[in-house]
């Protein structure tokens, strides 16, 4: 007989698509819930997921405490009928303030809570929660801001991707043309679309490339329009579920540093440069992205230098073939053993011991 498990996750894709991925390494075992908020729902397909909207409001403003303190008691009341009705076992949670009256609903009840960090940096939702956790999931043991005296419940496992990732097919021929891949995130990047058009403008007439840019939708008709006239091949996405359709063109990828695409990256190889998000909570761009600089499998470049140092950058990269094949090698080197069975085999395996 199934067990009954519920994965709660804040609203922004960083945080969602991991909640996702573990719902898929856990649904062959468990009848499961995903909950979030409002926000988080357009990170996630009806059809495919059993959502659960707890709009958890924030307590970082004064003026609203009050009000939101008894709204968060009510959700609490809330998420520990839902967890006693749907005969929850286990609660996993991928951190976000969102997460609250679910955690502090499973430990009211005494229900085992695993907790799942993808930055290099612990999240704040996630140490609070540490002392209340049976587990927590993480990529590396050397986590920033993690108490040493919770280290014993870490449990390293090979950055989450989608089942579909692994599956993915890369052409083995040589593309006539150099594809490179912006991606600012799941809201898309502004200062990418601003800053990095007139630089590709620029190496187009250089080098043979043809661009896929993700924008947000209000952007698309300007940056077609923008490519097109000026004759350089594109692809212009917004937020895409079908995001592997375009990550298998790629050669190279020009990025913020969100856990779960660096990630994607990896997985296929696709080596990439990094422009971490400078006001990211706890500067966790930066740290996952010197994660893989650290393992010779990317470049990083600050935004304030992004201006001044990208084009040339990018005719670096291309013309130096030896460097850049050196950074595929890498990422090889990386995901040895990084498959879809290994990582779903450790995951149940830590379930079933704990």
């Amino acid at each position: 007989m199934k067990k009954n498990f519920l994965i709660t996750t804040g609203g922004s894709g960083g945080h969602v698509i991991p909640a996702t991925i573990f719902y898929e390494h856990l649904s062959g075992i468990a009848n499961l819930i995903i909950s979030t908020d409002k926000r988080g729902v357009k990170f996630l397909e009806k059809k495919k997921f059993n959502i659960k909207i707890i709009d958890t409001p924030k307590l970082n403003n004064i003026f609203t405490l009050p009000y939101n303190s008894i709204k968060v008691l009510y959700l609490i009341l809330k998420c520990l009928y839902l967890l006693k009705d749907k005969k929850i076992n286990k609660v996993f949670s991928t951190g976000g303030y969102m997460s609250l009256p679910i955690i502090l609903a499973a430990k009211i009840l005494g229900i085992k809570i695993y907790l799942i960090e993808p930055n290099q940096v612990l999240g704040r939702a996630n140490k609070f929660f540490l002392n209340s956790c049976t587990k927590i999931f993480c990529y590396t043991g050397d986590l920033k801001n993690f108490p040493d005296k919770f280290r014993y419940k870490i449990v390293v496992i090979s950055p989450l991707v989608s089942k579909k990732i692994y599956n993915i097919d890369l052409p083995i021929q040589k593309r006539d043309k150099f594809c490179i891949l912006i991606v600012g995130g799941s809201q898309g990047a502004k200062f990418f679309d601003n800053s990095l058009k007139e630089s590709i403008l620029k190496l187009s007439k250089k080098k043979q490339i043809k661009v896929i840019h993700q924008t947000s939708k209000e952007n698309i008709s300007f940056l077609n329009d923008f490519y097109s006239v000026n004759k350089v091949e594109n692809q212009i996405f917004s937020f895409e579920p079908n995001f592997s359709n375009f990550l298998s063109q790629a050669d190279l990828c020009i990025t913020r540093a969100g856990a779960s695409t660096l990630a994607e990256l990896s997985v296929l190889k696709i080596p990439f440069l990094a422009i971490p998000l400078p006001k990211s909570k706890d500067n966790h761009q930066l740290e996952n992205a010197n994660f893989y600089k650290n393992n010779g499998c990317c470049w990083i470049i600050d935004q304030s230098n992004f201006d001044t140092k990208i084009e040339e950058f990018l005719v670096k990269i291309i013309e130096n073939k030896n460097e850049y094949i050196k950074k595929k090698k890498n990422l090889e080197k990386l995901n040895f053993q990084n498959t879809w069975a290994n990582v779903n085999q450790k995951i149940l395996g830590i379930l079933n011991e704990n």
